[in-house]
């Protein structure tokens, strides 16, 4: 549409459109009949007349149309539920705009949950077989307020710049193209082609009045453009392997390139003449993976970041390195220079985990304050600007640093980036602070640091991801528990979604595994993880009971509980093929362990067999399931095979009155055994098309049901009694873990989030 056309026929045009719109049973528009061009270009003809705000009310729409077309008016967003639609729209965007309108429709229902958008998740959720309950909203951020596609490969690079009086980036990434966005609209202004290998780095200047970027790439070559024409200017070779990094700086009157690659070397460029300029500035001795350029006491200098740990600082006049900044453990990836009081200092990030973000002033050769801790990965990337008087730095893993006082003060959540963070940048739009990243989602985004604004009521949950999870009940409610990288175990009540008092803490690392149980009539969880000891919690108190169950020698990843003798036990796997049996009363272990042969058990359910009980084993051992009698410590019968790989997730219920175990693996298999013929039941379940990672059955309404979460997103629903698939839930991260009770709760762990959803509207329609 000519965004000329006169007003008033602009109104008359969209009217009609909307005219000729088929309208459902409800008297809403039917957007899944819609005509193709209306799906492709309504939401074009609203903004042109500024009604997008009623689209961005319309949840079918936001279903069906074309996502380009709607994530291009989400800046339209004004009233409260219209910037909650479009938050909601934004978090997983890069995984639902590429899926069939039921999958998107799926994972904007749960990520209206994640929101505590209950209106909002209802109504994209309406016809579904299930219904979200409530869901947490760790990862979640109303601060990401655009999202730029268009490159088709990850994002290594960002510089923002202004061009023509607006605020533009300049990207380069693995698709070997360097591409111009104005951040005002989001749209792309040019995509500039020459590399003939990934875009490592970008940075931009003024030459002559001009706008430039200069870019370096896996081709070994600098190059530089007038972004004004979107041509090349030059092409600077001399480096002898990739160039990791690029700074600008001005050096007696002229704009001069710095540069850094696998080669070790750091090179400065003169951009006008396209000639290097003297000898490379030598002293690392290993690759040069981030550059920055500042002044120091009116000389130019180039700051530089490299594998062996250190930081370097070169007067660019004489090529002298002035001073050498140890204090990293691994590799600096990422340098920011900017002032700090007044004084010029750098900003680096580092694979060291522990501390990997310093602060060093360049003029006194000190490092500024203690490092800034709590990432607990590795930065490789960081931006710092003065932003409203205090100076600012924003790390690639989403920390927000006031760095006068060295305290964290806002986070980020950059898991809308459906990967790793490779690059970020902080600049002003429309006179707002803002960052602009790019990603391992091929992705370019945009976040408020400043918003003030409450958009939706996330509950906060884990810190980390969620390895596993559990059902029971607490004061005659029904409470999920979970545990999680985070080192943390939280009771959630299912009901409400609302945490059970403070997390349990006392694990040392990842918990990976949950079983729920009673003790004395109370409940407990016993729970087991990076460490080889296991806990027992009671879950009223919050208090562990009793001492540490230890004996295994490597991470605990499964646990289950059963009754053996009137006592209740817990059957523990370690990772390296051992599998304990412990009385939960006494803390003692029962008899010897049980063994295999050796390898990796990663999960472990307990049920009864002809009056016995027993426990069910998945591993990589021979690519089999095994039986064993708890009582006896004796296998039972031979092995279960049929898995073409490992067996990762394993649930065990009735089916016609028969236990069955219920396995998931790496061979993207479900499969369903009679524990008491050792035969399979039927042909393999299938339809993930990954691995299977997470495994529950139970009986709902009397019918056997087992839920399996996959590594290909999706969370699908069996019936046991016919091998059918009833239903599937696409969702927008891999699910780890499982639970269903028998009312037909689900309770998922996806990443950092709980997401409890119902089967209801199903059940109700297949009784």
């Amino acid at each position: 549409m000519n965004t000329h056309t006169p007003m008033p026929y602009a109104e008359h045009v969209y009217g009609r459109l909307l005219q000729s719109m088929p309208v459902a049973d409800d008297g809403r528009p039917a957007w899944q009949v819609a005509d193709p061009y209306l799906v492709r270009h309504a939401a074009q003809h609203a903004a042109h007349v500024g009604r997008a705000d009623e689209l961005l009310q319309d949840t079918q729409f936001l279903i069906y149309a074309d996502p380009e077309a709607v994530n291009a008016i989400l800046h339209e967003a004004n009233t409260d539920r219209e910037q909650l639609a479009a938050a909601v729209y934004r978090t997983s965007y890069t995984v639902h705009r590429l899926l069939a309108p039921f999958e998107r429709q799926q994972i904007l229902a749960v990520d209206a949950a994640r929101f505590r958008a209950r209106e909002l998740a209802d109504a994209f959720a309406h016809k579904a077989d299930w219904a979200p309950l409530w869901a947490t909203g760790s990862q979640v951020s109303a601060a990401n307020t655009a999202v730029l596609t268009g490159h088709t490969g990850p994002v290594h690079s960002v510089a923002t710049a202004v061009m023509d009086g607006r605020p533009v980036v300049v990207t380069g990434g693995e698709d070997c193209t360097v591409r111009v966005w104005d951040l005002t609209i989001g749209h792309t202004i040019a995509v500039l082609t020459g590399h003939t290998g990934p875009v490592h780095s970008v940075a931009t200047a003024v030459m002559d009045g001009r706008l430039v970027a200069v870019t370096g790439g896996e081709d070994c070559t600098v190059r530089v453009w007038d972004l004004t024409i979107g041509h090349t200017i030059a092409v600077l070779t001399g480096h002898t392997g990739p160039v990791h990094s690029v700074a600008t700086a001005v050096m007696d009157g002229r704009l001069v390139a710095v540069t850094g690659g696998q080669d070790d070397a750091v090179r400065v460029w003169d951009v006008t003449r396209g000639h290097q300029v003297g000898a490379p500035l030598t002293g690392h001795t290993g690759p040069v993976y981030a550059l920055a350029a500042t002044v120091v006491g009116n000389r130019p200098v180039a700051v530089a970041g490299s594998e062996d740990c250190t930081v370097r600082v070169w007067e660019l006049a004489t090529g002298h390195t002035t001073v050498v900044f140890t204090g990293h453990a691994g590799s600096v990836y990422a340098v920011a220079a900017t002032e700090l009081g007044g004084r010029p200092v750098a900003v680096t990030g580092g694979g060291d985990y522990a501390v990997p973000v310093r602060v060093w002033d360049l003029a006194s050769g000190h490092e500024v304050g203690a490092p800034l801790t709590g990432d607990t990965g590795a930065v490789v990337a960081v931006a710092a600007r003065v932003v409203g008087g205090r100076t600012v730095a924003v790390t690639g893993t989403g920390r927000v640093w006031d760095l006068d006082t060295g305290h964290q003060v806002g986070e980020l959540h950059f898991a809308s980036h459906a990967g790793s963070v490779y690059a970020v940048e902080v600049t002003e739009l429309g006179g707002r602070p803002v960052a602009v990243t790019g990603g391992e989602d091929c992705t370019v985004r945009i976040w408020e640091l400043a918003s003030g604004h409450q958009v939706g009521e996330p509950l906060t949950g884990h810190a980390g991801s969620v390895y596993a999870v559990a059902a029971t009940e607490l004061g005659g409610r029904p409470v999920a528990v979970t545990g999680g990288e985070d080192c943390t175990v939280r009771i959630w009540e299912l009901a409400s979604g609302h945490q059970v008092g403070e997390p349990l803490t006392g694990h040392a690392g990842s918990v990976y595994a949950v079983a729920a149980t009673e003790l004395g009539g109370r409940p407990v969880a016993v729970t087991g993880g990076f460490q080889d000891m296991v806990r027992v919690w009671d879950l009223a108190s919050g208090h562990q009971v009793g001492a540490l169950l230890t004996g295994h020698s490597d991470s605990v990843r499964s646990v289950a509980t059963a009754v053996v003798g009137g006592r209740p036990i817990v059957v523990t796997g370690g990772f390296f093929s051992m599998v304990r049996v412990w009385d939960l009363a006494s803390g003692n272990q029962v008899g010897e362990p049980l063994t295999g042969r050796a390898g990796s058990l990663y999960a472990v359910a307990a049920t009864e067999l002809d009056g016995r009980p027993v426990a069910v084993i998945g591993s990589d051992l021979d690519e089999a399931v095994r039986v064993w009698d708890l009582a006896s410590g004796h296998q039972v019968g031979e092995l279960l095979t049929g898995h073409a790989g490992s067996v990762y997730a394993v649930a065990a219920t009735l089916v016609g009155g028969r236990p069955v175990a219920v396995t998931g693996g790496e061979d993207r298999t479900v499969r369903v055994w009679d524990l008491a013929t050792g035969h399979e039941v039927g042909e393999p379940l299938t339809g993930h098309t990954a691995p299977v990672q997470a495994v529950a059955a139970t009986l709902v309404g009397g019918r056997p049901v087992a839920v399996t979460g996959g590594e290909d997103r999706t969370v699908r629903v069996w019936d046991l009694t016919t091998g059918a698939c009833i239903t599937a839930l696409q969702l927008a991260r891999k699910p780890r873990c499982a639970e269903i009770l028998q009312d037909g709760t689900v309770v998922l762990g996806m990443e950092h989030e709980v997401i409890a959803l119902t089967l209801a509207p199903l059940l109700r329609r297949h009784p």
